[in-house]
């Protein structure tokens, strides 16, 4: 069980509990960065990007897992992260990653006048090289 200085860390998506679990940090990707959550953390609210979770100093070592899009709250004792999707490393389909990035490079370029398009293909675009760089390969 987890010790004073432990968080409680969950991650959901609409399919599956991936953990819960305890960790002395978690790292997680916001929508406007990076961030590291630690015990003691003020609480807040913020939207998920596409990238890795990083639970650290947890009972089975470090775990990383690659989540797009979603939410995270965060208190001081507890994260809970609500993804829409979330892999790990090992589950990650390359190919069809691949593909998603060609898609998203098409739609990049097909977007003429539209920023709706862009923000659309940037968005595939970022969970498409988010996923290549978990499962490994170079973006």
């Amino acid at each position: 069980m987890a010790n004073d200085n432990q968080l409680r860390v969950r991650l959901v998506t609409p399919e599956r509990i991936l953990f819960e679990t305890s960790a002395e940090a978690v790292d997680l990707p916001s929508k406007s960065g990076y961030m590291e959550v630690l015990y003691g953390h003020a609480p807040l609210m913020a939207e998920l990007g596409a990238g890795d979770v990083t639970l650290h100093g947890g009972p089975e070592g470090d775990k990383r897992y690659n989540v797009s899009w979603g939410f995270v709250e965060v208190l001081p004792d507890r994260v809970t992260i609500l993804a829409n999707d979330a892999l790990k490393p090992e589950e990650i389909d390359v190919q069809r990653a691949q593909q998603q990035l060609d898609r998203g490079h098409k739609m990049w370029s097909e977007a003429g006048q539209s920023e709706e398009a862009y923000a659309r293909a940037l968005h595939v675009i970022d969970e498409a090289e988010a996923k290549l760089a978990s499962a490994g390969q170079k973006r």
